[in-house]
């Protein structure tokens, strides 16, 4: 009942009324990581993360227990809401500043509770980002259109910086980037938890939020990406499917400019965030990206499309089973031998880099846009 094919079952059963929505029901379809893996393997075509997304959505509405409903509070409460994110972020720099996570480290009290122990390792760092960026940043040369950045609410605070990158690698390539400040969340984690009334909102809220005279809607973060190509599927609305039809990928577009580049001697291998190699399909164009450094060796990932165990906040929920998937990924990284994993996810950067600090590993897990503004000559644009 854990195979793609048991769940279908499962969910069909419910669906029918053959079978009510029980804890062992649930307990099947909780420890899917929801990676749409089976996606790009099934003949069929079967769109088993809309069967997942939708099966989730009855399970939050029969309702959880206590305990989880507490984490899925905390979680929920704060994640999609980018101004409960940066005092959160603040309230954790402090708590490594004043030697408090040290402290609670040492004295073992997070072994008790692996969802909590899961959400402290994950955070090593939590950098400053006063500095916003711009809402418009107009093409250099001449301009090949128009594109709104989607700044994401874990990107707008953790990896700051690759927003700043993308907006001025696209620049660069000849397009005006907007980026609205009043933006807010796409709703991707409330989607992959079931929380469908929330999502919808988000969803409608960010189409309005972003201008519609844009040519591309852009996203650097795969599973913000894979929820706004689907938002056609959740809501009937012209606007939000026209919205939906725009989105793409940096590294789709990016692959079509010519970028001054010089040499950027590195081995380097790739690892496919889950919601752009299944979710949207996109797979050559990073790839292509990164090959196009000179000098950058781009060395192949065995099983590259292997879910980390991050998948949203899977690995806090289910810390063990995701655990058990950083370990096969990083013993296939370290394989590789390169000493730089590139990724276009913020869970996945967030997880792979864990899991090599735990291990003492000497591995840096960048975004691909970080590889390439290190390699851009900036003078020449």
């Amino acid at each position: 009942m854990d195979s793609p094919r048991g769940r279908v079952y499962l969910m069909r059963a419910v669906a029918e009324g053959r079978l009510d929505v029980t804890d062992t029901y649930v307990r099947h379809l909780d420890l899917c990581l929801g990676c749409r893996a089976c996606e790009t393997a099934c003949p069929a075509g079967v769109p088993f993360g809309l069967l997942l997304e939708t099966a989730r959505g009855d399970i939050e509405h029969k309702g959880r227990p206590p305990r989880r409903r507490l984490m899925d509070a905390l979680l929920f409460g704060i994640l999609p809401h980018p101004d409960r994110l940066a005092i959160a972020l603040g309230l954790l720099r402090r708590y490594r500043r004043w030697g408090l996570q040290a402290l609670v480290r040492r004295t073992g009290l997070l072994r008790r509770f692996s969802r909590l122990a899961a959400m402290d390792a994950l955070l090593s760092e939590v950098p400053r980002t006063d500095d916003q960026l711009p809402e418009f940043l107009a093409a250099h040369g001449r301009a090949r259109g128009r594109v709104a950045l989607l700044t994401g609410c874990v990107q707008r605070y953790l990896f700051a910086d690759v927003n700043r990158d993308t907006m001025r690698l696209l620049s660069a390539a000849g397009w005006d980037v907007v980026a609205p400040h009043a933006q807010g969340c796409c709703g991707a984690l409330e989607l992959h938890g079931g929380r469908l009334v929330a999502f919808r909102a988000r969803a409608r809220a960010l189409t309005a939020a972003l201008p519609s005279d844009v040519d591309w809607i852009v996203t650097n973060a795969a599973g913000c990406g894979s929820a706004l190509r689907d938002y056609a599927h959740w809501i009937d609305d012209d606007a939000v499917r026209r919205f939906a039809a725009r989105t793409r990928d940096v590294s789709e577009l990016l692959a079509e400019a010519d970028l001054p580049l010089r040499p950027l001697p590195a081995t380097v291998t790739y690892h496919d965030a889950c919601h752009l190699a299944h979710g949207q399909r996109v797979r050559t164009a990073p790839r292509a990206l990164l090959g196009r450094i000179p000098e950058l060796r781009l060395v192949p990932l065995t099983d590259s499309e292997l879910c980390c165990g991050s998948a949203g906040v899977y690995n806090l929920l289910e810390p063990d089973m995701a655990d058990r998937l950083l370990t096969l990924k990083l013993a296939r990284i370290g394989e590789t031998g390169a000493r730089i994993v590139a990724t276009g996810n913020p869970g996945c950067l967030m997880q792979i880099a864990r899991g090599a600090r735990d291990r003492g590993l000497d591995l840096e897990v960048v975004h691909p846009v970080t590889l390439l503004a290190r390699a851009m000559r900036w003078e020449e644009r």
